[in-house]
């Protein structure tokens, strides 16, 4: 007896909690879904996109910039932190790397999160580690959230439940060369995506 009740309480509680629904999934300008693996490129609201930014002619050493003009700028690839989901949700962690059939960096394109001494602000960089989710790469981790009538990237990583992570929009900031660069704070911004179709 006490068996048959112990079991009904389970399955009453069982079904009791319902799963939490999915996220929203992130949309391109076109209404369609942003799927991991495809190229996209980032359009801001103050116009303009994204390119990794050169110095000395080597590629990321000065993170992530704003194109200087109205131009696409790169491409981008979005994956989550679980690779096998089709579908880019937002408030999920994710990967994000610049497209390019060979590395632009001297390790990878991937974006990371890294404090700028000069600026004395954290900025975007690239150089990241793709995947491994985990407390060792806690810098390479962003989200996507709504913002008006497109979406904003958020540094918040969730990929480690015991770590303590600071939690902040990606903005933009001028450096001392001038250049307008991606950092965590600073001018807030919207984006949309773009599918590179070609």
């Amino acid at each position: 007896m006490k068996t048959t009740i112990l079991f009904l309480s389970l399955a009453f509680l069982l079904c009791t909690f319902k799963a939490a629904p999915a996220p929203t999934p992130v949309t391109d300008i076109d209404g369609n879904l942003v799927h991991t693996g495809g190229e996209y490129y980032i359009w801001m609201d103050r116009a303009g996109s994204f390119l990794p930014a050169v110095v000395n002619n080597k590629s990321c050493l000065g993170g992530v910039v704003k194109y200087p003009d109205y131009g696409w700028g790169q491409p981008v690839i979005i994956t989550p932190v679980n690779p096998k989901k089709s579908v880019i949700r937002v408030s999920t962690d994710v990967n994000i790397k610049f497209w390019d059939e060979t590395s632009i960096c001297d390790k990878s394109n991937v974006w990371k999160v890294e404090y700028d001494k000069a600026m004395k602000q954290y900025v975007v960089m690239l150089a990241g580690v793709e995947g491994n989710p985990g407390p060792k790469t806690l810098d390479n981790w962003f989200k996507i959230e709504k913002s008006g009538n497109g979406y904003k990237f958020v540094y918040c990583p969730s990929v480690c439940s015991t770590c303590k992570v600071m939690c902040r929009d990606v903005g933009t900031a001028i450096d001392g060369n001038g250049v307008t660069r991606l950092v965590l704070g600073g001018d807030p911004f919207s984006i949309n995506f773009y599918l590179n179709d070609e």
